[in-house]
C-alpha cells in the first residue's frame, strides 16, 4: 500500500521547515498556535496509518503554543525554535508524561523529572507534540520491535521507517512534526533518517547530555535531531548541545553557532571515500546515488580521495558484544521492585523477578540481554568482551589516521533502501543493516545522514557524512552545500 490516498490534510504550515515556520512567526504570517493545531489535525488524520506516536500531548502542546504566541506578539521570542512543533522519542524522560521506551515493562511509567534535552527544548520555546514510537529500549533497526505496534514508512506504508528512532523519523518525514529528537546507539538516528528521507544527526559522544535518556548502552548512546533539512538540524543541535553537570560523560567544550557555519563554501574541503563502505551485496541503486553525490561535492569544489578503514569488517561483531553487555547491566534495574510493571502472581522474590522480566521484555531485548550476560560471564569476559573493546580501539585509530588526511568522510548511510515490514525476521539480517553506521558510535564520532536520491521505487537513499570529534559544524556545512545543490529535498511522500 502506498501513500494515504483519499486523506487530504495538506497545509502550508505542516509542509514548512522549522526555520520557515519561525520566519512566519516573526513576520506575523502565522502563529505557533496555528502551526500546532495544523500538526495536531494532521496527526489525528494520518497517524492511525503511520503510527509514529505512542503518546500525543495535545493540551500541553496547545498551552505551550499559546505562550509562544504571546512571546512572538510582544517581540520577545526565546530563541530560534520558539513555537516550533517538535516530537520526542519515547526514550527521554518527560515529567508528568509517560515514558515507555516502547516496552510493556514501562508501559505505565511516568517520570518525576525531565531529561536535560527536554528542559533545553522547552527553555527554547519548542512545542512538544508527544512521544514517538521506537524499537523496545532502542534495540532494533525497523521499529518493528516496539511492544505496542510497528511504525510505517511514509514513502511506502508497506515498508519500515528504520529504527530504533523510527517513530521520530516517520513523524518528520510524514509532516507530523516540524522536527524531532531521537537517540543513536549504533545508527538509530542516521539509519531511519536515510529510510524516511529526513536529516538525521548523531552528535559526538558527550556533545549532548544523556541525563534523563533511558540507557541502552551507556558508552554508545547519544541524543540528536531528525529534521526536514540541514538548516533545521543546525538550529536544534545548538539548542540541545552543551555541557551538563548532571551527566558525567558530558563534554565541557564550546558549542558553535552551527547555523552561521552553513553559508561557508566547501571549496577545498578534503573528502575521504572508504572502500570498505562499498561492499559486495549492497543495493546498486544506493551505490550509484552515493557515488553521484560525491561527484556533486567535487563540482562544488571539494576534493575526494579513496581511503581505507581496515577494521570496519570487525566493527559489527565488536558492537554486538559491547552493546548487549552494557544493556545486560543497564536493564538489570527492571525487576518489578522500584518502578515499572510487576507480576502479581509470584510465589517469592526470585519468581517475581523472573516472571516480571519474562513478561515485560520482548524477544529482541531478551536476546540481547542473554548475549550480553554471556559475554560478561566468568570464563568468557576476556575472550569476548575484552577483545571487543580492543577492536573498538582499533576502529577509533582507523578514523584518527583517516582524519589526518581528510576533513570529512562520505559514505552510504545504509547498504539498502527501506525493506518491507516483516522482511528481516532473521536477527543477523537485521543487524547487518547497521554495518555502515556502527563504526561511528564505537569511535564516538559525529555522523549525519541527508537524502541523496531515490530508488526506482521512489524510496529515499541516505548519504552519510562522518567527522572529527566535536566538528559537527563541518558535517552540517558540507551536507547543507550538497542539499542546496540538489533537488532531492523538494520531494515529499504522497500521504495527503
Amino acid at each position: 500500500m502506498r501513500g494515504g490516498a483519499g486523506l487530504s490534510v495538506s497545509n502550508p504550515l505542516t509542509e514548512s521547515t522549522a526555520h520557515e515556520l519561525v520566519e512566519k512567526f516573526r513576520s506575523g504570517a502565522a502563529t505557533p498556535s496555528a502551526a500546532t493545531r495544523a500538526y495536531l489535525d494532521r496527526i489525528t488524520a494520518l497517524d492511525p496509518t503511520v503510527r509514529a506516536y505512542i503518546t500525543v500531548t495535545r493540551e500541553r502542546a496547545l498551552a505551550a503554543a499559546s505562550a509562544a504566541d504571546e512571546r512572538w506578539r510582544t517581540g520577545r521570542p526565546k530563541g530560534p525554535i520558539d513555537g516550533v512543533p517538535t516530537a520526542v522519542k519515547d526514550v527521554l524522560c518527560t515529567k508528568g508524561v509517560r515514558t515507555t521506551c516502547g516496552s510493556k515493562i514501562l508501559e505505565r511509567f511516568v517520570p518525576p523529572y525531565d531529561a536535560t534535552v527536554i528542559e533545553r527544548l522547552e527553555a527554547a520555546g519548542a512545542v512538544i507534540l508527544g512521544k514517538t514510537n521506537m524499537d523496545e529500549f532502542a534495540m532494533g533497526s525497523s521499529t518493528e520491535h516496539s511492544a505496542f505496534f510497528a511504525t510505517r514508512n511514509p514513502w511506502d506504508l508497506s515498508r519500515v521507517p528504520g529504527g530504533s528512532s523510527g517513530g521520530s523519523a516517520a513523524a518528520v518525514g510524514a509532516d507530523l512534526a516540524a522536527a524531532a529528537i531521537g537517540s543513536d546507539t549504533g545508527g538509530s538516528i542516521r539509519q531511519p533518517g536515510a529510510f524516511t528521507g529526513t536529516v538525521g544527526l548523531k552528535p559526538t559522544y558527550g556533545r549532548v547530555s544523556r541525563y534523563g535518556l533511558v540507557a541502552f548502552a551507556s558508552s554508545l548512546d547519544q541524543v540528536g535531531p531528525l529534521t526536514k533539512d540541514v538548516a533545521d538540524a543546525a538550529l536544534v543541535l545548538r539548542v540541545i548541545a552543551g555541557h551538563d553537570p548532571l551527566d558525567s560523560t558530558s563534554a565541557d567544550v564550546p558549542v558553535p553557532d552551527y547555523a552561521a557555519e552553513l553559508s561557508r563554501p566547501i571549496a577545498g574541503l578534503r573528502i575521504g571515500v572508504p572502500k570498505e563502505y562499498f561492499v559486495e551485496g549492497m543495493d546498486p541503486e544506493v551505490e550509484r546515488a552515493v557515488r553521484e553525490a560525491i561527484e556533486v561535492l567535487q563540482r562544488l569544489g571539494a576534493t575526494a580521495e579513496p581511503l581505507s578503514l581496515p577494521t570496519t569488517d570487525f566493527a559489527l561483531a565488536a558492537y554486538y558484544l559491547i552493546a548487549p553487555a552494557e544493556a545486560s547491566s543497564n536493564l538489570a534495574r527492571y525487576d518489578g521492585v522500584k518502578y515499572g510493571s510487576r507480576v502479581a502472581s509470584a510465589k517469592d522474590l526470585i519468581d517475581m523477578y523472573s516472571k516480571t522480566r519474562a513478561q515485560g521484555f520482548g524477544a529482541e531485548v531478551k536476546r540481547r540481554i542473554m548475549l550480553g550476560t554471556y559475554a560478561l560471564s566468568a570464563g568468557y569476559h576476556e575472550a569476548y568482551y575484552a577483545k571487543a573493546q580492543k577492536v573498538r580501539t582499533l576502529v577509533r585509530r582507523d578514523f584518527e589516521a583517516a582524519f589526518s588526511r581528510v576533513d570529512v568522510i562520505v559514505a552510504p548511510t545504509t547498504p539498502n533502501v527501506p525493506f518491507k515490514l516483516g522482511e528481516k525476521e532473521d536477527p543477523l539480517a537485521m543487524y547487518l543493516n547497521d554495518i555502515f553506521t556502527i563504526p561511528v558510535n564505537l569511535a564516538g564520532l559525529p555522523g549525519l545522514s541527508v537524502r541523496c536520491g531515490f530508488s526506482l521505487a521512489s524510496l529515499p537513499i541516505g548519504l552519510q557524512f562522518i567527522g572529527r570529534p566535536f566538528d559537527e559544524a563541518t558535517l552540517l556545512r558540507a551536507a547543507s552545500a550538497y542539499e542546496q545543490a540538489t533537488p532531492w529535498r523538494d520531494r515529499r511522500p504522497s500521504l495527503g
